[in-house]
């Protein structure tokens, strides 16, 4: 009976695989092709280049920076009817901005997206800094039942302080999945190893017997405990080891588990399970989409965790990652909080500024982070004519305000220290200005400032942060948020009334 079981599903797996083509390989160039023309697209201005030298260098002139001053109005309707209270916000004029921000910027989320089973791949002692820990590699399976020939599992480590009182707010960070420092085995367990090891080596080539007793003290696996700790270089300790001190706890999740960070992905990942292998539609999801999707996929395992405080999980990121950062903080609004770091093109940084990184670079070289409906607006030449940054119907600040009233905490570096001019400090600035009056409207305090977005002064690098829920502060490092972490953790414990004490 078990085997005609087994046959019966071994069948319908088969049948499930025939019923689906192939998964679609293209290039990132054929793909970006495939696009245009689904769009009716038959040419797109080239982006800005970082060369100063090329003749379509990038824009660094304030005064040629604002081609397109007005942004639209976040507090008012379609219909020009003005937002005076918060249900008008979340039953109105939210929902329209949402919309718009789906179906040409980032994508939508399609209906039918499979479960996640999460599984914990290894649990371990470990420590941060001086504090002891407990870590945990998690597995996120996504049923591929519908199409086994793609295959999608979530990377994502979960690190807790093994002292805590009680559930720690933790923040959820995009970046390399990997446990902070992996317990080895003692001196004598190890010996114990060593022993075995060369026993079955012997055992499968007889001639490794001499050379071991040539070397008597070799070890097939060395100890891999530091003798010496290394000096900690000065400033700031790593943003992992303030957290823990301060009695949180954090996640990294690896977004290429998610969604490949590249053209040619597009038929895998996610984005290419939930299509069967085919090229997107216009208004599919990009990867910053994608990869806020999967930060929700997490969040959805911690809130089973009851060491986690689950009403109080961040989301953080830099550059590409500081996009998908803020576009999970706006669309999810189970995270209480984000840290955005360095965003901008496709972030924090307002479409319609003309200066360095602009809407052309991203229906261009990484279209794919994007919706498909977002490469008409660098349209030269098309069906429907051409349009530009100015025909968007939404901008940053709408994305800014879609956060509100939750914590938000806008990051940038100096670009003489690498935080290059290319992701416009001004411009970002100026959109946090301009969702500022969403962040009042539904009772929380914005930057502190008038909402003119147009003549308010950028801040001095290392002031602040400014703000309330809404925050504000450009370091004086480079191309991180590293040494804006500190202030995070500050600002937020204040705001969630986290007492990092008697977290221990």
């Amino acid at each position: 009976m078990r085997y005609l079981f087994t046959l019966v599903l071994s069948g319908l797996a088969l049948q499930t695989v025939a019923q689906n083509p192939s998964p679609v390989t293209f290039t990132a160039e054929q793909d970006h092709q495939n696009m245009m023309n689904q769009l009716g697209i038959k040419s797109l201005r080239p982006g800005p280049s970082g060369d100063n030298t090329a003749p379509n260098h990038a824009n660094y002139d304030e005064a040629l920076a604002n081609p397109y001053p007005e942004l639209p109005e976040v507090l008012t309707l379609k219909n020009g009817k003005k937002v005076t209270t918060p249900e008008m916000w979340w039953k109105q004029r939210r929902p329209e901005i949402v919309e718009d921000m789906e179906r040409e910027v980032y994508g939508r989320i399609p209906k039918n997206v499979p479960k996640v089973t999460w599984t914990v791949k290894v649990v371990d002692k470990e420590y941060v800094g001086f504090t002891p820990v407990i870590a945990k590699q998690l597995i996120g399976h996504v049923d591929n039942s519908a199409c086994p020939l793609i295959d999608v599992d979530i990377k994502m480590t979960l690190v807790l302080p093994a002292n805590a009182k009680g559930p720690v707010p933790v923040l959820m960070m995009f970046g390399r999945n990997v446990l902070p420092t992996p317990a080895q085995p003692s001196p004598e367990d190890l010996e114990k190893i060593n022993n075995a090891m060369k026993k079955l080596l012997i055992q499968t080539d007889p001639e490794l017997k001499s050379i071991f007793e040539q070397y008597p003290a070799y070890q097939p696996i060395a100890s891999q405990v530091p003798v010496f700790g290394a000096p900690r270089p000065a400033g700031d300790p790593p943003s992992t080891q303030q957290l823990i001190a301060d009695g949180w706890g954090y996640v990294m999740i690896d977004p290429a588990s998610i969604q490949a960070d590249n053209g040619a992905g597009l038929t895998r990942g996610i984005i290419g399970l939930v299509n069967k292998g085919q090229p997107r539609k216009p208004d599919d999801w990009g990867a910053l989409r994608a990869w806020a999707w999967g930060a929700a996929r997490g969040l959805d395992y911690l809130e089973t965790d009851p060491s986690v405080d689950s009403k109080h999980v961040g989301i953080e990121g830099v550059s590409r990652y500081g996009k998908a950062a803020l576009v999970t903080l706006a669309f999810e609004s189970r995270f209480a909080m984000g840290l955005i770091g360095s965003s901008g093109e496709g972030g924090a940084k307002l479409h319609r500024r003309n200066f360095g990184e602009a809407v052309e670079s991203l229906t261009g070289g990484e279209y794919y982070w994007m919706a498909g409906n977002f490469m008409k607006y660098g349209a030269a030449e098309a069906t429907f004519g051409s349009k530009t940054a100015k025909d968007l119907p939404v901008d940053a600040h709408e994305l800014i305000a879609l956060c509100a009233p939750r914590l938000t905490f806008i990051s940038y570096g100096d670009p003489a220290q690498g935080d290059a001019k290319w992701l416009d400090q001004q411009g970002s600035y100026m959109a946090a200005v301009a969702a500022g009056p969403v962040f009042k409207l539904l009772g929380a305090r914005d930057l502190g400032v008038s909402s003119d977005y147009y003549t308010e002064k950028m801040p001095a690098i290392n002031v602040g942060p400014i703000g309330g829920e809404l925050a504000w502060r450009q370091h004086d490092g480079g191309h991180t948020d590293a040494p804006n972490m500190k202030y995070f953790i500050q600002w937020s414990d204040q705001l969630i009334n986290h007492n990092a004490s008697s977290a221990h």
